[in-house]
């Protein structure tokens, strides 16, 4: 009888039940912290695309503009060619070491303020504050019936939420096009379906991740939570509930009868109901926390009002909660935070950084590249004479129009001539103008008296003018003595 009920037992399910989360609204220093943040992160995300930057007439005057078309991406005084991504490369590497750099020092601090994930939740719960109340008013509203009212709350509110998305989706196609003109052409209908198709599909995730998923992308579908357990140790500070200090918990009614057997902690559950995750910081490190720290505002509020000391829930370190615990004095924060670790990762950020800008600094804005045609590699002259021919990349990389002159370094006799000049007015020297922000090509046959030998030689690219940069490249000549 025994094994047929074991054998009736369905097993455990690996899924959990989403809770919907409820978090009260809470006013202190990280609260208002918050607030800056999403501000700053929000105005910077809508308003860059509208910010004009004066490149001249021949470049486009947007500050920040990923021009695809052209295959250029623009930042203020910066532009950057596709030769030239390893400066793309460089500022990615620096973004996640930066990320390591914060983790290391402060825990999930990029999590729990200038995540986009974040930012838009939060700008959310309280678009859900305004229409349906605080945290009790919305779950009282969560558990009543469906009704009209409650569906005008909704629609009211989900409105909101397609809005915000929209806008979103919106504000990201203008960092890849000129702003205005994008704008009137997408309202007149005339865009490009690639750009209708871009701010659907944005729109939808926003309003989905944002609107309904919110801590669930967080917790399971965001792979950063569990890189950055790896990053962190018992010299990290993280968002810390002190159970030495707070155990064992009672009320204030308790604690004033037995004062000697009640810890801090009066159970409340502010810090509970504060937390935009729903997590209970009390159990200890999860990968639930996103160290926004309102649970400090939450906890700080409650020590005040009830006369005990603040920081029940605080910033602290494994290692100094240790140290708190038997008695000494905490260590200050910016002590924490400076240790080997941290300098060594922001050494690192800061070299890549520093190493950036030097090239930037030293970089040309001419630079010249050089194919030989393979098939056939030369060409015998009816003279005895051997003709190469080569494909010239000339690049002009500044805002206007700049002449520059190709000559031919070594190759005894040689001259050149191209599509448009004929082989009677061949000479070591040829002359082009480049137009603004663009690469040129041209076509040069190279020819050298009978007898000479195969060698290398340079092609030089000198622009003519104030800046007289330069640039070269190697190159083969091919005769019929080579194998």
């Amino acid at each position: 009888m025994k094994m047929d009920q074991s054998l009736n037992l369905k097993p455990a399910s690996l899924y959990a039940k989403r809770e919907p989360v409820f978090n009260r609204r809470i006013d202190g220093r990280f609260r208002r912290l918050k607030w800056a943040i999403m501000v700053i992160c929000l105005a910077i995300y809508w308003i860059t695309p509208w910010i004009r930057w004066d490149r001249g007439p021949y470049a486009p005057d947007q500050a920040v503009l990923v021009d695809l078309a052209h295959r250029r991406f623009y930042m203020f005084g910066i532009e950057i060619w596709p030769h030239e991504f390893y400066f793309v490369a460089g500022l990615l590497i620096m973004a996640g070491i930066g990320l390591f750099l914060v983790t290391s020092a402060v825990g999930r601090a990029w999590c729990g303020y200038a995540c986009p994930q974040t930012v838009w939740t939060d700008l959310f719960q309280h678009v859900d504050r305004f229409f349906d109340g605080d945290r009790n008013a919305r779950f009282r509203l969560y558990k009543a019936p469906w009704g009209p009212a409650k569906i005008a709350r909704r629609l009211g509110k989900w409105s909101v939420y397609l809005a915000i998305s929209f806008a979103t989706g919106g504000a990201w196609i203008f960092y890849f096009a000129d702003a205005p003109t994008l704008h009137q052409v997408f309202w007149s209908g005339t865009a490009a379906p690639v750009a209708y198709g871009t701010v659907f599909v944005l729109t939808m995730t926003t309003f989905v991740l944002g609107g309904f998923m919110r801590e669930q992308v967080c917790i399971y579908m965001c792979p950063w939570p569990r890189i950055q357990t790896a990053m962190l140790d018992e010299k990290s500070l993280i968002v810390t509930y002190k159970d030495w200090r707070g155990e064992p918990r009672g009320s204030v009614k308790k604690a004033q009868k037995n004062p000697e057997a009640f810890g801090d902690c009066i159970d409340c559950n502010q810090c509970v109901a504060v937390c935009p995750t729903g997590i209970d910081i009390r159990e200890g490190p999860q990968i639930g926390c996103i160290t926004c720290a309102l649970c400090i505002d939450a906890c700080d509020r409650v020590m005040s009002e009830t006369g005990r000391p603040r920081g029940l829930i605080d910033y602290a370190t494994l290692e100094d909660s240790e140290r708190e615990k038997a008695g000494q004095p905490p260590t200050r924060h910016l002590k924490l935070i400076w240790r080997p670790r941290t300098v060594l990762y922001f050494a690192v950020w800061a070299g890549i950084g520093l190493g950036l800008l030097f090239l930037l600094g030293a970089r040309v804005h001419t630079d010249l590249t050089v194919a030989k045609d393979r098939n056939p590699p030369y060409i015998l002259m009816s003279d005895g004479s051997v003709r190469n021919a080569y494909t010239l990349r000339l690049r002009n990389m500044q805002g206007r129009p700049r002449q520059m002159e190709i000559a031919i370094e070594g190759l005894p006799g040689a001259k050149m001539w191209s599509d448009d000049i004929g082989m009677e007015e061949a000479a070591r020297t040829l002359t082009r103008t480049v137009p603004a922000d663009e690469t040129q090509s041209l076509r040069a046959y190279v020819v050298v008296p009978a007898g000479t030998a195969s060698q290398e030689f340079t092609f030089n690219l000198r622009a003519m003018g104030e800046e007289r940069e330069q640039d070269s490249a190697q190159a083969q000549f091919d005769t019929p003595g080579v194998e």
